[in-house]
């Protein structure tokens, strides 16, 4: 028996921040980050709230990638305040920090016996169009170098509002690296084992409008309507990712992510070209199934498929178009990580990603080796220098 969940119940399109005109409550606990504050976003969104929820109070210290010390202190807020309605403002980190407080601070009361506790009424307001996460089971939080994923139906908001108002000030950087980070959940979750025909609609949607989208709302900053199609697409790659999990693009970007602090977005966009390749596995002389979905996905945006190696191909080559186009580095070496402290750190990433929970769903089973040769190929091609080093070595 297999299982697919729908939830939350999602608002979309402008004017979906009107909801919280509906809600009545009487505390509300607003979790946000600085950023927030100096756009004036907080603001807007507290002069809507108060107009139906007496008593509202703002937690602003989410940083990214939020920390356990970060959790630890939105815990303690929600201890104080005793929210009946949570709502989290901001991006992935933001939202991830919101399930993280939640998370811990029901399992403290419930630790001190409060029985009567009523779980708050939890809403999510995606400021970025890339994580998903305000429809996801997953969080992530940072504990030194290491990122640690919350995976339980608990961390899934109750409510979430995909409002384009708060994304058509993103740069067009920002832009690029979510719309591909959500680009990555799709395909991912498209060749998942877990993947179905719920979830494969849900991820060839979310595919095409990126496709369609992306460089449009890069462009064009104040082309709302692609900003509204590419808000819309991260919440639908979410959906799809949540039931059908994700693989190794992400156990690889999250132990990249933690060593370099590289963000997840740019992480994901230059792991994916490799990840595609390396799954297909086309020099195996097998036609894999990976390999037959990732053709599938060339021919719903368009690209010439007349063989699933074709397909491939042409799926890799669309993709790095997209991250030339918006100046997306193509490797570790464009981001000047240092050969040193890469080299330093391969084999813990390694073994990090192996161990990574998202390695269980990817389609073809791995090893440490190899995903050693795959963090190699993904630092960058060695320059002709090195390798008359690397000669004279020998």
């Amino acid at each position: 028996m297999e299982r697919f969940k729908v939830k939350p119940e999602v608002y979309f399109n402008t004017g979906a921040l009107e909801y919280l005109t509906t809600v009545d409550k009487e505390r509300a606990l607003v979790i946000t980050d600085p950023f927030m504050l100096e756009v004036g976003f907080s603001d807007q969104l507290l002069a809507i709230l108060k107009n139906s929820v007496p008593d509202c109070n703002l937690f602003s210290n989410i940083k990214p990638d939020p920390s356990i010390d970060v959790v630890a202190d939105g815990v303690k807020q929600m201890l104080k305040v005793k929210p009946d309605i949570l709502i989290a403002l901001g991006g992935g980190s933001t939202i991830d920090a919101a399930k993280s407080i939640l998370w811990f601070y029901e399992k403290i009361l419930r630790l001190n016996g409060e029985s009567e506790y009523e779980r708050p009424l939890f809403v999510a307001i995606p400021t970025t169009s890339g994580t998903g996460s305000e429809v996801t089971t997953f969080a992530v939080i940072t504990l030194g170098d290491k990122k640690i994923p919350l995976v339980d139906d608990q961390l899934l908001p109750d409510v979430a509002i995909i409002d384009p108002m708060f994304v058509k000030t993103v740069p067009p950087q920002i832009t690029a690296d979510t719309a591909i980070d959500a680009l990555t959940h799709a395909i991912e979750a498209y060749v998942s084992t877990e993947a179905s025909d719920y979830s494969d609609a849900l991820s060839e949607k979310a595919v095409k409008i990126i496709f369609d989208y992306l460089l449009a709302a890069y462009k064009n900053g104040n082309d709302l309507y692609a900003r509204e199609k590419l808000h819309n697409a991260s919440c639908i790659a979410g959906m799809a990712f949540t039931n059908a999990y994700l693989g190794l693009n992400h156990s690889l970007a999250h132990a990249l992510g933690g060593s370099f602090h590289i963000p997840h977005g740019r992480a994901n966009a230059i792991i994916l070209p490799h990840v595609i390749r390396y799954n297909a596995n086309l020099e195996s002389g097998q036609e894999t199934l990976a390999a037959r979905r990732y053709a599938e996905l060339s021919r719903i945006v368009g690209l010439p498929a007349t063989s699933v190696s074709e397909g491939v191909h042409n799926l890799i080559a669309a993709i790095k178009v997209l991250l030339t186009e918006t100046n997306t580095p193509t490797s570790l070496r464009e981001l000047n990580v240092d050969k040193g402290q890469f080299d330093e750190k391969l084999d813990y990433m390694s073994e990090t990603a192996l161990n990574d929970r998202c390695t269980a769903t990817n389609p073809r089973s791995t090893t440490k080796k190899e995903i050693s040769a795959l963090y190699i190929d993904i630092y960058g091609e060695i320059v002709k220098e090195e390798k008359k080093a690397l000669a004279l070595s020998i």
